[in-house]
């Protein structure tokens, strides 16, 4: 029974990762939408924010959507997620004006409320890593009317602990109603 569950929680980890590692249709969006991840103390930005800056930064560069809200807040570090991700895209080409920061959030609900707030958009891409790309899709949906995600790709290691992690979270957000 033990071996059974532990090989239904590794399936379904597996699953996450695998779909949010699909290919995206040809569709444009209002807007991309990078979810904010860890910037160390330092204020670099963990591996894992820099994956998603840099995934946002090619698909506005292939004309996805002409604006691009970087979110999250402050954590231990002297900046903002949102504005250390800005940085980056800024680095990669993509001028100051396509970018909103919304840099009060915390979670992913939040990040999806937050960014609802600030710009006009029924339609978005969002950009997580590839295991929270169902959550985000889902999250997203409740407050633009159309949500499709894209993710980043991680070292195996990275992605299996994010995916083995990533099962209970979307449990935990289903189980409170916020899918």
């Amino acid at each position: 029974m033990l071996l059974t569950l532990g090989a239904l929680y590794l399936g379904a980890a597996v699953l996450l990762d695998r779909h949010g590692r699909r290919a995206l249709s040809s569709d444009r969006f209002d807007a991309i939408v990078v979810l904010g991840c860890r910037v160390h103390r330092t204020g670099r930005p963990s591996a894992s924010l820099e994956r998603r800056a840099r995934r946002a930064a090619e698909l506005w560069h292939e004309g996805r959507a002409p604006t691009v809200v970087l979110t999250g807040g402050l954590g231990d570090a002297p900046i903002s997620e949102a504005r250390a991700a800005a940085a980056i895209l800024e680095r990669l080409g993509v001028p100051t004006e396509a970018l909103v920061l919304e840099e009060r959030s915390t979670t992913t609900e939040e990040n999806a409320r937050e960014a609802a707030a600030l710009v006009e958009a029924r339609r978005v891409l969002v950009v997580t890593d590839a295991y929270h790309v169902l959550r985000a899709e889902r999250v997203f949906r409740r407050h633009f009317g159309h949500a499709v995600g894209s993710g980043s790709i991680g070292p195996t290691s990275a992605r299996v602990r994010g995916a083995l992690r990533e099962v209970a979270a979307l449990g935990a957000y289903a189980l409170r109603g916020r899918l």
